[in-house]
């Protein structure tokens, strides 16, 4: 399956393939380069993929140096970015030669963000390598860094050419990290396609067990969503927000649980989900009919629903929250903003202006 979309007058191409090989190849090949190439990589990814890549590619005379950097949430830092841009200088790379990273949100954002400001800009390609990067992170152009222990405050935006999607990698994945990415397609079900939805409720067994035709199909279906949304809207001024929905209160809760237990308890796509939550309990300043039914597919995947913590930490946690809500990026003045869902497929950008039901809206999602 192949997807192409426009950016900036550019045309990129998304290869949802059980053998991507062939796609790199033939990308590589026909592509105006110096063929000398960086491939930044995960190790936690199978190593026989990126032995498969560079022996393919080299077949073609490219260059091919490789960097191994661990997809840590903490690793994404101005350290790290500044690892590869000091490599690219130091090999020579031309605005001609290519940046691909083969990773998930984190190495992602990092090589993007490298790619976008050396030389201001050389070939980027991008193979994601988790759930959540294979149906979000991988679309859109976002790269950043996390900077003065604020998510994302340094960034840019730049869009890899091609993005190669790998059912070998989606069938390799540990299962945790294959979940957690369905929240992701949730929100995407929910602010506009409720074909995925359905497909998630009726195909359940064949997405559990990784069936590629079925997976596949949501893959594109949510990614067709998320162009959607960015395609004239890049930089995020008005539609392209909707795709935060979940996010306000997710970054929150992913930054006040890693302060306080020291470390990553919630995966991204497991915070997603408990944002969705929180921010349809305020929207609807309680539970409500839509609370539920997010909740029942939460659970059908087995996405958690609650922040687990004693009640020793559970005012720690909650004032840390609220702290963190206002610091998120999106707000224009000293009110947090969060995406209101109004109905299925029906999204607005809103203000987090009452305090009782902000609190509220923690402490109920905190067990």
């Amino acid at each position: 399956m192949e997807i192409n979309y426009k950016i900036n007058g550019n045309i990129n191409k998304i290869y949802i393939k059980q053998n991507i090989i062939p796609s790199i190849y033939k990308s590589i090949k026909n592509l105006d380069s110096d063929r000398k190439m960086l491939l930044v990589y995960d190790p936690n990814i199978d190593h026989s993929l990126i032995e498969k890549i560079k022996n393919n590619l080299k077949i073609l005379g490219t260059k091919i140096f490789l960097m191994p950097l661990k997809g840590l949430k903490k690793e994404k830092n101005e350290k790290n970015l500044f690892k590869i841009i000091d490599f690219l200088i130091k090999n020579d790379f031309t605005k001609k030669s290519i940046l691909i990273s083969c990773c998930g949100g984190v190495i992602g954002d990092l090589s993007g963000l490298a790619a976008s400001l050396y030389l201001r800009g050389l070939i980027y390609f991008h193979i994601p390598s988790t759930m959540t990067s294979i149906v979000d992170s991988c679309i859109g152009g976002k790269t950043a860094i996390n900077y003065k222990n604020i998510t994302n405050s340094v960034g840019n935006y730049y869009h890899p050419k091609s993005i190669f999607i790998s059912y070998e990698i989606i069938n390799k994945m540990p299962e945790r990290e294959y979940k957690s990415g369905i929240a992701e397609i949730i929100k995407c079900g929910l602010i506009r396609d409720n074909k995925i939805i359905k497909i998630l409720e009726t195909q359940e067994k064949k997405i559990k067990n990784k069936d590629f035709k079925t997976i596949s199909s949501v893959i594109a279906l949510t990614l067709q969503t998320k162009i959607f949304f960015v395609k004239n809207d890049i930089h995020e001024n008005n539609k392209r927000l909707s795709l935060n929905f979940g996010h306000t209160f997710a970054h929150a809760i992913e930054m006040a649980t890693e302060k306080i237990f020291k470390k990553e308890i919630l995966r991204h796509g497991e915070a997603v989900g408990i944002g969705i939550l929180a921010e349809i309990y305020y929207a609807k300043k309680g539970i409500s009919k839509i609370y539920k039914a997010v909740e029942k597919l939460l659970k059908i995947y087995n996405l958690p629903v609650k922040i687990q913590c004693s009640k020793k930490l559970l005012l720690n946690i909650q004032n840390q929250i609220y702290t963190n809500l206002f610091l998120d990026k999106k707000r224009i003045n000293s009110i947090p903003r969060y995406i209101k869902l109004n109905q299925l497929g029906n999204v607005a950008i809103d203000d987090l202006k009452d305090d009782t039901l902000i609190n509220e809206t923690i402490y109920y999602h905190i067990n």
